[in-house]
């Protein structure tokens, strides 16, 4: 086993010096992935999640993984969540809350820590059955082309095993690990797929995972090419002018199959599913019908489909310049720009008037304006965009107040929400050199 590890994990082609923070569950998987890299070259780390799920069987995990850690003598990070809360504040499933909450705290401390990558004990198995969620959820081809090995900072170490050889690799050098009870709740999707459809499969084929995992590699090779011949048709059908985009409607209708086409070209415009099956059908039909997603509008026109990003010019936009220190953004309120060097006494402002961000990560011309339907950002501490209205009802501000909202831009970007909330993607890190501060004051 560990061999076949040494072998796979060189083809991820990771930095030899890498610093990897594994996220450790406690469960056969993370524990063994946990064995293979503590035999490695890495240096590692180990974070362990409690959800507070499962009662004294969370508690007993989270213990485990401490003593996992003291007996390797790794760096431990833990952390609780109240997912059940979570779940219902975001109207998602409990898998969902418990998913965002977990990589949001993964990439926190991996950024302040200093860590490469984040290591998940995904394996083979993994692999099939999400394979067969998203089919039966529905999806195109992109959800059925497997778990990749690398995506980001995210690394995938266990693809090259299954369920059955990690559990035989445990109990061969008498290593213990946590067991779920959950798991065994058919009433979970996962589980059912795991516990009762797809031992029918190899019931029917005992060749059936293999021969999934072809299909998957198959179908992943199918989709480069298919990105390939958007990319394509792309370059023939659309132009931009302005920043508003057009496409060709003839030129588009001589791709077949369209559909799929005018699909993968709007996705990047956030229209879905059943909003490109309802602009498809205008195709050839009179001009004037509009479609709006969270962050662009299309106008059907006679010849092209137009597309513009919603209130991308906003009537009372201030520009911020590279010289100045003043900005008045109201009849009594002004922003106050401050730049300086970083140095080890300096401590940040906490307060909702005060946006400090990395000097080198803002982008000048800066603009403050209104915000937008469809506006979002990334709230600071999270990895994970949010819609300003979403933002905006969390926090129970009223309309008269939400209409008098500014923000300040970046390119584009939304850097902080003034008054009221910073954007992570700004944020001062220990690589910072540079600060920027902008204080928001009122006139006497």
């Amino acid at each position: 086993m560990q061999k076949k590890f040494n072998k796979y994990i060189k083809t991820l082609h990771l930095p030899e010096k890498s610093k990897i923070l594994l996220a450790v569950s406690g469960g056969a998987d993370s524990v063994a992935m946990l064995k293979l890299f503590e035999n490695s070259k890495f240096t590692i780390g180990i974070a362990h999640c409690n959800f507070h799920l499962r009662g004294e069987e969370s508690d007993l995990d989270e213990k485990y993984v401490k003593e996992l850690s003291e007996t390797y003598e790794t760096e431990y990070f833990r952390i609780d969540f109240d997912t059940k809360k979570y779940s219902k504040e975001k109207g998602i499933s409990i898998e969902m809350a418990a998913r965002e909450l977990r990589y949001t705290w993964f990439e926190k401390i991996r950024e302040e820590n200093n860590y490469d990558f984040i290591a998940t004990a995904h394996h083979k198995d993994d692999i099939i059955e999400t394979f067969f969620i998203n089919l039966a959820r529905g999806t195109g081809i992109r959800g059925l082309t497997g778990i990749n090995a690398v995506n980001d900072k995210i690394i995938r170490p266990l693809l090259f095993a299954d369920r059955e050889e990690i559990i035989e690799y445990l109990k061969k050098d008498g290593i213990k690990f946590r067991t779920d009870s959950s798991n065994s709740d058919v009433k979970i999707m996962r589980n059912k797929f795991r516990h009762e459809i797809l031992p029918a499969f190899r019931e029917v084929n005992t060749a059936f995972s293999n021969k999934i995992l072809e299909t998957i590699s198959y179908l992943k090779q199918t989709e480069t090419v298919l990105n390939q011949e958007v990319s394509n048709v792309i370059d023939d059908v659309l132009k931009t002018h302005n920043q508003i985009i057009f496409i060709d409607i003839k030129k588009l209708q001589k791709y077949s199959p369209t559909k799929l086409f005018l699909y993968e070209i709007l996705k990047t415009y956030s229209f879905n599913n059943k909003q490109v099956d309802d602009i498809y059908e205008t195709l050839d039909k009179n001009a004037g019908k509009q479609f709006f997603s969270e962050t662009h509008k299309l106008i059907k026109d006679r010849e092209n489909l137009i597309i513009e990003k919603i209130n991308t010019v906003s009537e009372n936009e201030i520009i911020i310049n590279k010289d100045d220190e003043l900005i008045q953004i109201s009849d009594n309120q002004y922003i106050k720009i401050n730049i300086f060097n970083k140095n080890a006494n300096y401590k940040i402002k906490k307060s909702k008037k005060t946006a400090t961000f990395d000097f080198n990560k803002i982008k000048y011309p800066l603009t403050i304006r209104n915000w937008q339907k469809g506006d979002y950002f990334y709230p600071f501490g999270m990895n994970k965009k949010k819609k300003l209205s979403n933002f905006f009802i969390d926090e129970k501000i009223s309309i008269i107040e939400k209409e008098k909202i500014k923000i300040l831009v970046s390119e584009e970007k939304i850097a902080w929400i003034i008054g009221y909330r910073t954007d992570n993607r700004f944020k001062i890190t220990e690589k910072t050199k540079k600060i920027i501060e902008f204080d928001l004051i009122k006139s006497s």
